[in-house]
């Protein structure tokens, strides 16, 4: 860190690449976390996206809290490196990839778990709605449902993965599996709440807590 720095607003570049594959988002994501472990002044990245229909299992996810048989499916399925249990994606869901450089922030996962949650805290409140979070758990609830997941991996101190959040996706994917591995807790959209609510309308929200939570300046990319 040169003399000054921690006094200048952190630059981070926001992407809204729109619909993409999952393999598309993964490989871009370990990309730019390979190049700012190799170049650590690179600005930092926030990645807004929806993805096709698409189950991941974290390291070490329980094959159990799947509904089908993993080795005779039609679903597209990816076991990769962030920590968590089995989720879905699928569009009408905004998920977020930071990447960023704890070095500059804290070094701390736990922090950085809870500033997420606030970053979707704060998105529910602009629709007048209270998020909540669970002790134990990670993610945020809205009246007893879960409606944003989250889900990291950190190389060096570079994060990678991130938060989903519920907008208004179709559910009925939610029923193949044990959504994280909770059982007895439902998940919810914001649809449920705020019916023809569109990821178009959440993403500059997202954006927008995201600056203020993190203290960066985004730069549209």
């Amino acid at each position: 860190m040169t003399p000054g720095q921690e006094t200048q607003t952190r630059k981070c570049y926001l992407f809204n690449p729109g619909l993409i594959p999952y393999t598309d988002g993964w490989l871009w994501q370990r990309s730019l976390v390979n190049d700012r472990i190799h170049y650590p002044n690179l600005h930092d990245v926030l990645i807004l996206l929806e993805h096709p229909p698409v189950y991941t299992l974290g390291q070490g996810s329980n094959p159990e809290f799947l509904q089908f048989d993993l080795n005779q499916t039609k679903f597209d399925v990816h076991t990769v490196e962030r920590g968590g249990e089995v989720t879905y994606h699928c569009p009408g869901q905004v998920v977020g990839y930071p990447i960023l450089n704890l070095r500059y922030y804290r070094q701390d996962l736990h922090w950085y778990l809870r500033q997420l949650e606030e970053v979707l805290i704060q998105v529910l409140a602009v629709y007048r709605l209270s998020g909540d979070r669970l002790p134990g758990f990670t993610g945020v609830w809205l009246q007893g449902r879960k409606v944003a997941a989250i889900g990291i991996k950190v190389s060096r101190w570079i994060t990678m993965h991130g938060f989903a959040l519920n907008v208004c996706p179709d559910m009925s994917g939610f029923q193949q599996i044990i959504p994280c591995g909770i059982a007895d807790k439902p998940v919810g959209s914001l649809a449920q709440w705020i019916p023809g609510i569109t990821c178009e309308e959440v993403r500059p929200h997202i954006a927008r807590c995201f600056a203020e939570v993190f203290g960066v300046e985004l730069v549209e990319a």
